[in-house]
């Protein structure tokens, strides 16, 4: 059994080490204290894959390449480091304390699942890199039998849903204040439907134990963001009624 290990008992020392390498030189505490969270998680999942590999053959079936499970696994591995990457970039230019534990709360949580998705492909003896284009997963039948695409093609350029744009990110990474929380708050809350909607896709697919919990966790994880965000978008004047199809 993998190592249980809670981040927040680590002592001031042990944080400090954990961090020293890949973050010498911050001054922020607190931004400190999540970068080190971060790479506990990475460290727990990577003892899960050997454990993972050992208990492989055990299993009846896993997924194949080509399966819904392996295309989230994927799709959501990338969908979730932008926002991770969304979350640093206004963690860095806001000096609210709400929007600041909501970055802390997606950069966390979102890590880590990023770690236990690349643990699934791993212990499935898949290929990290997809096999064919991005969402593809997403027009295969679901468990009933029906065609649920949720509008999705094969496409080698379709994008993922609530993926924020090029020209987006770069506004963001230009954005300070005031601007850079209310545009955070509204690229987050689309990427956080988009993500919803490939979340239940899943479930509309698999049976996988791991995956139906993970992807029922998202659904309530992000649709409590979803709330606090609307919250906070009301604080600053600006108004957003997310609807997740």
């Amino acid at each position: 059994m993998t190592p249980r290990v809670d981040p927040e008992s680590l002592s001031d020392a042990e944080l400090d080490a954990a961090i020293d390498e890949g973050a010498a030189g911050r001054s922020d505490r607190r931004l400190r204290r999540v970068i080190a969270v971060a790479v506990v998680g990475v460290l727990l999942f990577a003892g899960g894959l050997l454990l993972g590999r050992v208990s492989l053959p055990q299993q009846i079936s896993v997924p194949g390449d080509t399966s819904a499970e392996a295309g989230f696994a994927r799709d959501m591995q990338e969908h979730h480091a932008q926002a991770v990457e969304m979350a640093q970039l206004v963690y860095d230019r806001s000096d609210d304390e709400g929007i600041r534990l909501l970055a802390y709360d997606i950069l966390t949580g979102q890590t880590q699942q990023m770690g236990q998705m690349y643990a699934w492909l791993d212990t499935w003896g898949l290929q990290q890199a997809p096999s064919e284009p991005s969402m593809t997963w997403m027009s295969r039948p679901t468990r009933d039998g029906s065609m649920g695409d949720h509008g999705h093609s094969t496409a080698a350029d379709e994008p993922m849903p609530g993926l924020a744009t090029f020209t987006q990110m770069q506004a963001l990474r230009d954005a300070t204040g005031v601007d850079a929380e209310v545009l955070f708050l509204q690229l987050m809350t689309a990427h956080h439907v988009g993500g919803i909607e490939m979340a239940q896709a899943i479930l509309e697919r698999s049976d996988q134990r791991e995956v139906v919990t993970l992807a029922s966790q998202m659904i309530r994880t992000q649709e409590g963001d979803l709330a606090a965000m609307r919250d906070l978008l009301d604080q600053r004047g600006v108004r957003v009624e997310p609807s997740v199809s």
